[in-house]
């Protein structure tokens, strides 16, 4: 009885041991990249008339498709320079516009970005984040290799809020 008891404890104390030798695939969040990602500067703000362009290309291809969308546009301090909501336009995308184009400006990315980080990466650490929205349809407005600002788009799906975005964020230039 005696043997077998010392047995066990040797085998656990062995098992206890030996478990966490066993190699572990390498964290893909531990690689050390060159050069900073998203490192795309500041400039000045996006003039209102640039952000009245921007929206009236994001409403032109809504209304084309038919979706009723709200639309906001921040300059490059994340502060709000136009809004509209068509016509129909639910009302709880009137603040998911704004923070979409808000956490764009602010993480200089699209929010598309987060949303495939905790979608396909499963990097749930970027729900701990302060103002993001892992949803698409912020995208930042860069001219002259600067960010003046960003717009946000909120009514439809993701991919019908993207798109409704790019319309708008092409005509910045």
């Amino acid at each position: 009885m005696r043997t077998s008891m010392l047995a066990i404890a040797v085998l656990s104390t062995t098992l206890l041991v030996a478990g966490p030798s066993v190699a572990q695939p390498p964290n893909p969040l531990d690689a050390v990249p060159d050069k900073m990602p998203f490192d795309v500067p500041y400039g000045a703000p996006i003039s209102l008339d640039h952000a009245e362009a921007a929206m009236a290309a994001a409403i032109a291809e809504a209304g084309k498709r038919g979706w009723k969308m709200n639309v906001a546009v921040l300059d490059s301090g994340g502060n709000l320079v136009a809004f509209k909501r068509m016509d129909g336009a639910q009302l709880a995308s009137i603040e998911i516009a704004e923070h979409k184009a808000r956490a764009a400006v602010k993480y200089r990315r699209e929010t598309k970005i987060f949303e495939n980080a905790i979608q396909l990466n499963q990097l749930h650490y970027v729900t701990t984040l302060d103002d993001v929205i892992a949803s698409r349809g912020g995208i930042p407005l860069i001219v002259g290799g600067k960010i003046v600002g960003a717009i946000g788009c909120s009514g439809g799906t993701g991919s019908q809020d993207e798109v409704t975005c790019k319309a708008g964020a092409a005509v910045i230039k």
